[in-house]
């Protein structure tokens, strides 16, 4: 059985009809009749598991969306993306290209993922020993996403020296903040902002 359709109302992006959809059944944390985001077909959205798009995001292309992965807020999944496993994209994050998001990743805010050199993942590290998502920005930086937390490298690296100053666990999230900066680094700008 079907998990959502597509309803009556379109937007247009690029020329192209992007139809909202609704939920048919409850499952996950979506309920029966929900309205959710828009696709372009229903080749965009598994029926299958707990997938969701909700808010105004939207998918479109060859790109697909599935497992327990979530696509909300003004986020853009297009291209041939794969949005899957319990990967979350909000904000106003662009997933596009070939790009891949997968296990626990979270791409939000102003994030720019175009393909798997657009963001790393690291897991088993703080207090809670979270997945960290470091990711490209708009704008050329770089954001990190971890646990409640979301900013840019920078405003990482002094709320680790705000929350641990002197520990282990504050020791190897620099190191991972360098790790980043070194990973995402250009070959021209070496600021992380």
């Amino acid at each position: 059985m079907k998990k959502y359709e597509l309803t009556e109302e379109v937007v247009n992006f690029c020329g192209i009809d992007l139809f909202r959809i609704r939920a048919l059944k409850a499952f996950g944390d979506v309920g029966d009749g929900e309205l959710g985001g828009f696709v372009e077909t229903e080749d965009n959205l598994s029926h299958e598991d707990n997938a969701w798009i909700s808010g105004d995001a939207w998918v479109s292309g060859n790109a697909w969306v599935s497992g327990n992965a979530w696509v909300y807020g003004d986020a853009k999944v297009c291209g041939n993306a794969w949005v899957y496993g319990d990967a979350k994209v909000s904000g106003n994050a662009w997933v596009y290209g070939d790009a891949k998001v997968c296990g626990n990743a979270w791409v939000s805010g102003n994030a720019k993922v175009s393909g798997d050199a657009d963001y790393a993942t690291a897991k088993g590290f703080g207090s809670q020993f979270r997945n960290t998502t470091f990711f490209r920005l708009k704008n050329g930086g770089v954001g990190v996403q971890c646990g409640c937390f979301y900013g840019t490298l920078a405003e990482f690296r002094e709320k680790v020296k705000d929350t641990y100053p002197t520990n282990k666990k504050g020791k190897e999230y620099l190191m991972l903040a360098d790790l980043m900066k070194c990973h995402f680094w250009d070959g021209e700008n070496e600021g992380d902002a």
